[in-house]
């Protein structure tokens, strides 16, 4: 019997145990929630968005980071924002380190944020591209034999690198009417750093392409169809671009700075 009390009183201590930390999971999960949501809105209007960004505390436990005023890493993420020449594109941000000796741990619109790393993109998918380029199918691949992957490129958005991209459209302008794909550079501007630079190189025939070849008196006019240069990409918190590429079917421009303070209302750059 003395046994037995023994067993349901170390049974009773142990759901008592777990029933706690459970409330203490819950309240910490509720609180990074209630962060996530203020800043949201608060991104929202301080820069003036048409929608709540996605915004990600990646904190756990949450209150201790947020009682010590300082989150290990912070993303932003805003769809379809209206943007310069393409009509709309993605805003991301990625921040490590962030001091919130300036702020408070739901992020006041006006503070002013200091963070270790700064991670920004614009990502433009392949239909606002192609609509820009005059393209209504265009498809955008990454170059052949390269893996689009977490782990790659210079940030986390693992994209593939810049030279080598398949582009594959329907160039009408070129008096062209059936699908090619041709290989693409892309590069930054020199004298504009806000100026993404496309450089069609040759017409790519065989697999995982149109595989739709052009006559040479064709040639010219559907790699000109390709060719252009897409001004205004100015990177969330005005970072400067370093690297270009594709993901998937978009195409990203990105770059990264560290020891810089920001606001939120520098997210979008006008």
């Amino acid at each position: 019997m003395r046994v037995r009390k023994v067993l349901i009183g170390a049974t009773a201590a142990v759901v008592a145990v777990a029933v706690v930390a459970a409330g203490a999971v819950g309240v910490d999960y509720g609180t990074s929630i209630y962060a996530e949501y203020r800043l949201s809105t608060t991104v929202r209007k301080v820069a003036k968005l048409g929608s709540d960004p996605f915004v990600a505390i990646l904190a756990f436990p949450f209150i201790p980071q947020a009682m010590h005023r300082h989150y290990n890493e912070l993303e932003i993420k805003a769809n379809a924002v209206d943007h310069a020449m393409t009509g709309k594109a993605t805003l991301e941000a990625t921040m490590h380190s962030i001091d919130l000796t300036y702020a408070s741990w739901l992020i006041r619109p006006d503070a002013k944020l200091p963070v270790g790393e700064l991670e920004s993109r614009i990502i433009i998918d392949s239909m606002h591209l192609g609509r820009y380029l005059g393209m209504s199918d265009l498809m955008v691949d990454a170059p052949p034999r390269e893996t689009n992957d977490a782990t790659g490129g210079t940030t986390e958005s693992g994209i593939s690198g810049s030279h080598g991209l398949v582009f594959t459209g329907t160039p009408k302008s070129a008096g062209f009417d059936h699908r090619v794909s041709v290989s693409v550079d892309l590069s930054i501007a020199p004298d504009d750093q806000a100026t993404l630079v496309f450089t069609p190189t040759g017409v790519l025939t065989g697999p995982d392409t149109a595989n739709q070849p052009v006559p040479d008196d064709k040639r010219e006019a559907v790699l000109h169809a390709f060719s252009t240069t897409l001004p205004g990409q100015r990177l969330p918190f005005g970072v400067a671009p370093q690297t270009v590429g594709a993901r998937g079917s978009d195409v990203i421009i990105e770059g990264i700075s560290y020891s810089v303070t920001i606001t939120l209302e520098e997210f979008r750059q006008s």
